[in-house]
């Protein structure tokens, strides 16, 4: 049965196109068929047209994967959508996604745009397209045309033969290869790494080829390395840095190696997190704060934006410790990049746009959210840290440890649940004003409350899902039972609003 205009909308998530592309679970109907697909590959080929300009038979369009078993299929009727439209398609085999933006840039390849075949860290039945130009990734307007354009069209047939294959992982490889000698200078121009080990987990998504073509030329032990093998069914953990699971799995990865550092890198390598050498995990806060703090020097007095679910420990350490500025914007990875984007354009000096998720963007590096752009800048900082005798945590020591952390998800019954969402914030803030806690300033989404009382300690953000209905409440506490507090007092700030389920919250 032919996919509906309807159904093609609904595959809309955010800046992405997300479905379920798997059978065999029940209540997962299979939405991102390979009709869709095909008709939106063709879709983007005449939006790259209109907007490039030039006729469909003179783009190159690049096209990769990550490790998702139905990545083949897809990829097969995505290529076939843009034959049909006569562009030239480049089949990139097994790729990551910063590696199919370096498509468009790379004069070796030199595509006009690009689709990466991806669902990020969601579980192994779902699949994705992501989309790319010289501009970068589409936004959420961008995707919406073309699934509209997507849903007049037919899927169309068309040969094959005579696709291009592009080692585009060797290419993507020599580009950080290159980046991290330049930035070591070590003795031995070629193996900048030599006498550092590290731990990379993989979680059997794309990011294997960061040890076999980056990390091991340069002379890194990696023996402590695990899950570098693709494999979508990911047998061993969900490959999300944000996954407690997954983090404890690179954690014990870089313990019983006794690795100087470890990586963790989700399915298609936008995202990573790390362990330092103790097994410390740096993710969340911490990760924000060692990217900030390698880029301290290079870029002194910059603005850091954020998500807006960061500490105040992080905004100290940013403003007291390095000199820069926090700039604590929305949930979002677009709406982050978008944010710095716009700064820098107004001539406010941002070199880093980052979430507490792993997505990391940084100005001299398109502001392409690339966890291996990530990983890279940081086993520079390591190697130098090595030379000098001392280790890369040094960098976020005046970092103030978490204690205690907690969220909340808690679901809106009904419809209309955005209006009654934005309805529950104005009477959380309008409650908390008449009880004279701390409302922060500048809140670009949800409203923030601060505590620095003998009573409680700490700070609490409530705010709407991006797209559920859904209120995420984040608490954060500077002390033994600090939470324990905070959410006491955010169960009588939420009182009497019989749509909002505050069993969560005990």
């Amino acid at each position: 049965m032919s996919i509906t205009r309807q159904e093609m909308r609904r595959l809309q998530n955010g800046s992405d196109v997300r479905g379920v592309a798997v059978e065999g679970i029940e209540g997962q109907p299979v939405t991102l068929t390979g009709e869709a697909a095909n008709r939106i590959a063709q879709a983007f080929a005449r939006w790259l047209s209109a907007k490039t300009r030039k006729p469909a038979e003179d783009l190159r369009i690049s096209v990769g994967h990550d490790s998702r078993i139905s990545a083949p299929a897809l990829k097969a009727e995505v290529l076939g959508g843009l034959r049909a439209q006569k562009a030239a398609a480049l089949d990139c085999g097994l790729a990551s996604t910063p590696s199919m933006f370096m498509s468009v840039l790379f004069p070796e390849t030199a595509c006009d745009g690009a689709i990466m075949i991806t669902a990020s860290h969601l579980p192994f039945n779902r699949n994705g397209l992501k989309f790319f130009d010289a501009d970068g990734g589409l936004e959420h307007a961008d995707i919406t045309a073309l699934l509209e354009d997507a849903g007049g069209l037919d899927a169309a047939e068309a040969s094959l033969e005579g696709i291009e294959p592009v080692d585009l992982l060797s290419l993507y490889a020599a580009s950080l290869r290159k980046k991290i000698c330049d930035g070591v200078k070590a003795e031995d121009y070629a193996h900048p790494l030599a006498g550092l080990k590290i731990a990379v987990d993989a979680g059997n998504g794309a990011g294997g080829f960061f040890v076999e073509q980056v990390l091991k030329p340069l002379g890194a032990d990696t023996s402590g390395s695990r899950y570098l093998d693709p494999d979508g069914t990911f047998p061993n953990h969900i490959p999300n840095p944000e996954d407690k699971q997954a983090m404890e799995a690179v954690r014990q990865a870089t313990l019983e190696s006794h690795a100087d550092l470890g990586i963790i890198f989700d399915t298609d390598v936008d995202r990573m997190s790390a362990v330092l050498h103790d097994g410390s995990e740096v993710n969340r806060d911490a990760i924000i704060a060692m990217m900030a703090a390698i880029l301290a020097d290079e870029y002194p007095g910059g603005t850091v934006v954020t998500d807006s679910v960061t500490s105040d420990r992080l905004t100290r350490f940013l403003e007291e410790d390095l000199g820069m500025k926090h700039h604590r914007f929305k949930r979002g990875y677009k709406n982050v990049i978008n944010e710095s984007r716009r700064l820098n354009a107004e001539g406010i000096l941002s070199p880093l746009a980052i979430e507490t998720s792993g997505h990391g963007a940084l100005s001299e590096n398109y502001f392409l959210d690339d966890g291996a752009y990530l990983a890279v800048k940081l086993l520079i900082a390591a190697a130098n840290a090595r030379r000098q005798g001392k280790q890369v945590d040094s960098l976020i020591a005046g970092l103030p440890p978490l204690f205690e952390a907690q969220e909340y998800r808690m679901k809106i019954a009904g419809e209309g649940f955005q209006r009654y969402g934005q309805e529950v914030l104005e009477a959380f803030e309008t409650r908390a004003q008449e009880r004279g806690f701390q409302i922060a300033p500048n809140s670009y989404e949800g409203v923030r409350l601060s505590f620095d009382s003998e009573a409680v300690q700490g700070w609490m953000l409530l705010r709407m899902s991006l797209h559920d209905p859904l209120m995420p409440l984040n608490l954060e506490g500077r002390r033994e039972g600090d939470c324990a507090r905070l959410t006491g007092i955010a169960k009588e700030l939420l009182a009497g609003f019989d749509r909002l389920d505050l069993s969560p919250l005990g």
